[in-house]
């Protein structure tokens, strides 16, 4: 029960950071979808991992490693500004 929570938890924070980008809400390169965006990855690598379903565990996994490569670009380009 415990891993289908947390993969509907990921769906609803990846549904909800699209919609909220969708309607202006946030930005491509905010920190806050990207977050949403990761950590939601997360939880459906744990929910596609445990059902056995590699090929959505791996884009999971490329989902969540974008996600946290932009920030990283994002903190390195703050530093810089500062």
């Amino acid at each position: 029960m415990l891993v289908e929570v947390i993969g509907w938890t990921g769906a609803a924070l990846i549904l909800g950071s699209y919609a909220l980008l969708s309607a202006g809400r946030l930005e491509g390169h905010s920190r806050t979808f990207q977050w949403l965006n990761v950590i939601g990855a997360a939880c459906f690598v744990v929910n596609s991992g445990w059902h056995g379903a590699i090929p959505s565990t791996s884009v999971n996994v490329v989902w969540a490693a974008v996600g946290l490569f932009t920030l990283w670009r994002l903190r390195r380009a703050s530093r810089r500004r500062a």
